[in-house]
């Protein structure tokens, strides 16, 4: 009985290694697509969307089309092929994608789980419709740690829609187009002749599911994309891609981040309340309905009337704000230089006035209106008697409601709105709360010159976090002003000074003198510094991981000890790939592919495989990609490790094969895949059909060990962070590659 039980075991344990076996080394189709419209008949000069509806499965999730391309993830593109049978009307709008915001892309992100939807609407121009085209996109999974780039051709025609109406003469819709272009502003005209070549990716492996999807669908071949070469390719057969920023903003569902945000900006609110401006204010206030005629009850009703006020009057600022920016402003404040100068400049002010420079006011004018609507009593009294109080203290609250705007005007919604929404929350609660028990107020501290500290301090912080929005527009567009050890001296030089400040070591004009040293202060001050030594290490390459989100990449410091001390003692980048790769030739694509932590190799798996022969060791392949989060994961959490460094850098080649990058090889080194019988043109495709063909896998990260002639050495490993489990699959490839050549040389 022992012994079946045993035997039963063993067979279910086996059974599980070959189910996990299988399901890492084959080809996964997480995603299937399928096409519909919105309605199947319409007449010529009507418009109609096109829907494509994506279903994902289980713990995988598919990345959207409505967040900055720079980011990293690769976004979902689709290509258009132009025909004069209809045009584009606006642009590919995602329906109700999630929001996250990561950490490792230092950015926020869109994305879908379970299903996804895309619609791009159209406007009919001939009864024999054709609209062609393509479209990329890439899935991952945070459970198995696999990325992985599509992409797909789509057709819609009569089979799908059913055109009525006269045809028209095929030059006319381009005609007409010419003449509605030459109607529109110079800056229109730029935005709207603005194509994007499409990406290659990786082989079509979504086609036979989205077919089997759709049985109407016409799957013909489509035709090449036009590249730079392409000269005789017509107009008609040009693609056209299109940047799916939604013209709507869609529903926001990262409420993870919205919760984050909406208790920074509730301590924001209480940080307010310490101010100059609004801590008097606050027994005054209370007095007023605590002290007024009527009963208690009524008293308290009032008070709680005036705090839901202050909170309608900030929340619907946020409201503006969030209609002002809209959804299409995202892009353009994330990445354009002028807003982000912008915002530099309203910080730099706002800690100017915290300084004590000037004081930032509304006109006079705007107060004593409100103050007379304020004296007239009952409940529209007590509304505008909230509005004096956001009128009076604007001189404090005004720079930090501004930056709690600024931080949220990214494009959402809802952000600004639960911005302003949790910083009024936390302004009106005293207010209400001290009305209801002003048995309280006796508890309260005494207003004096410590006010004035709270607002020197904030001065400090606004000036530190001003840096950030100027890094922005520097890394965006190279300006080279704040590399990392720039950046990181402001940073140490402002809070340091801010440090001798809570020591009462500086004195601005509106300070009060500082007879001694209160505990608090004391501690701030230990915090401060504690901070600055922190940041000191950075100065040399230190990783500051707590700060990645604020510190311009790692890539623009200049000095970095740790790099230094893995490459061997220094020197110029070529000689340190001579010492690395010595008598190998100069790694080809090395001026924008990169490998991390210094270390030296190949993005051409040829050279590398040429290197590995003079130098007799093993080859290391990463197959990675770009837009590959789990393998920036991989990279910083694994590769990092000295014992793992030591052993890339001394006992391997590595080749660095990138699935994603958009690269056009020379057109001698173009080919046919045999796998999906289409032709491979880009660095990205030729090394995403080499691992499905050679390795039947296509997700990311997938590191295998082999010789120069291409035979595997071990078996291959995916995402995983045990470091031990990645040195001893390093150890176990020499040792085979060792065997290897000892059983030749026989």
């Amino acid at each position: 009985m022992t012994k079946n039980i045993i035997l039963k075991q063993l067979s279910a344990t086996w059974l599980l290694f070959m189910i996990a076996f299988v399901a890492q080394a084959q080809v996964l189709k997480p995603s299937s697509w399928s096409y519909d419209v919105s309605k199947k008949e319409v007449a010529v000069g009507e418009e109609v969307e096109l829907i494509f509806n994506v279903k994902i499965d289980k713990d995988w999730y598919l990345y959207s089309s409505d967040f900055d391309p720079e980011l990293g993830p690769m976004v979902t593109t689709f290509s258009f092929q132009k025909h004069p049978s209809y045009e584009l009307v606006g642009k590919i709008k995602p329906v109700k994608p999630k929001k996250k915001y990561d950490e490792l892309w230092e950015g926020e992100y869109t994305y879908f789980v379970g299903t996804a939807q895309f619609r791009q609407k159209i406007r009919v121009l001939q009864p024999d419709l054709q609209v062609k085209g393509n479209y990329e996109f890439q899935v991952c999974s945070d459970v198995t740690g696999q990325c992985i780039p599509f992409d797909d051709e789509f057709t819609f025609t009569n089979k799908q829609i059913s055109v009525s109406g006269t045809a028209a003469p095929a030059a006319k819709p381009a005609q007409e187009s010419k003449k509605k272009a030459a109607a529109q502003p110079a800056e229109e005209q730029q935005k709207a002749q603005q194509a994007e070549q499409p990406a290659e990716a990786i082989p079509d492996l979504a086609t036979a599911a989205a077919a089997a999807n759709t049985e109407d669908t016409d799957t013909a071949a489509v035709p090449a994309t036009a590249t730079p070469g392409d000269d005789a390719i017509a107009d008609n057969d040009e693609t056209s891609t299109v940047s799916a920023i939604p013209d709507e903003e869609p529903a926001t569902a990262g409420g993870d981040g919205l919760w984050a945000f909406m208790l920074v900006a509730f301590g924001s609110g209480l940080v307010a309340l310490l101010t100059p401006c609004v801590f008097p204010m606050v027994p005054m206030t209370v007095s007023f309905f605590t002290n007024s005629g009527g009963s208690r009850a009524q008293g308290i009703l009032k008070a709680v009337v005036y705090g839901l006020s202050i909170i309608a009057i900030y929340t619907l600022i946020g409201t503006i704000v969030a209609k002002l920016f809209g959804a299409d402003g995202a892009n353009f404040i994330s990445t354009h230089w002028l807003p982000n100068v912008l915002f530099f400049v309203i910080f730099l002010l706002f800690a100017m006035s915290f300084f004590g420079m000037f004081e930032i006011t509304l006109p006079s004018s705007w107060l004593t209106k409100v103050d007379s609507k304020a004296d007239q009593g009952g409940w529209i009294g007590v509304f505008f008697m909230a509005f004096t109080l956001a009128l009076v203290s604007f001189s404090c609250t005004g720079p930090i409601v501004g930056s709690i705007l600024v931080a949220s005007a990214g494009g959402e919604t809802l952000r600004p709105i639960v911005g302003m929404f949790g910083f009024s929350l936390a302004f009106a609660l005293p207010f209400t709360l001290f009305a209801v028990f002003p048995s309280w107020l006796s508890g309260l501290p005494k207003s004096g010159g410590w006010l004035n500290s709270v607002k020197v301090v904030l001065g400090f912080i606004e000036l530190a976090l001003a840096l950030k929005f100027l890094s922005v527009a520097d890394q965006v567009y190279h300006w080279g002003i704040l590399d990392r050890e720039v950046y990181l001296a402001l940073w140490i030089v402002i809070f340091t000074l801010m440090g001798f400040y809570l020591l009462g070591k500086l004195k601005f004009s509106h300070d009060s003198d500082l007879k001694y040293l209160g505990v608090p202060r004391l501690f701030f001050a230990i915090l401060t510094f504690g901070f600055v030594v922190y940041l000191i290490p950075g100065l040399f390459g230190a990783p500051l991981k707590a700060l990645a989100g604020y510190l311009p990449p790692q890539s623009t410091q200049d000095f970095d000890l740790n790099t230094i001390a893995r490459q061997g003692g220094g020197g110029s980048t070529a000689v340190l790939a001579a010492n690395v790769n010595q008598n190998c030739e100069p790694p080809k694509y090395s001026e924008f592919l990169h490998l991390p932590h210094g270390l030296q190799g190949y993005f051409d798996l040829e050279q590398a495989k040429k290197c590995a022969a003079e130098q007799g060791k093993p080859i290391f392949i990463d197959f990675t990609g770009h837009g590959c989060v789990n393998c920036r994961e991989m990279e910083q959490n694994v590769w990092s490790d000295p014992e793992v460094l030591k052993r890339l850098q001394e006992n391997y080649v590595i080749a660095a094969l990138y699935v994603d990058d958009r690269t056009e090889l020379p057109e001698s080194e173009w080919y046919t895949s045999t796998y999906d019988g289409k032709e491979k043109k880009t660095i990205g495709k030729k090394y995403a059909d080499y691992q499905i063909t050679k390795f039947n896998v296509n997700a990311q990260p997938y590191y295998v060990l082999m010789d120069e002639n291409e035979n595997m050495l071990v078996k291959p490993i995916a995402y995983d962070l045990n470091v031990d489990n990645f040195v001893k699959f390093l150890d176990a490839g020499v040792e085979a590659y060792n065997n290897k050549q000892q059983v030749a040389q026989k």
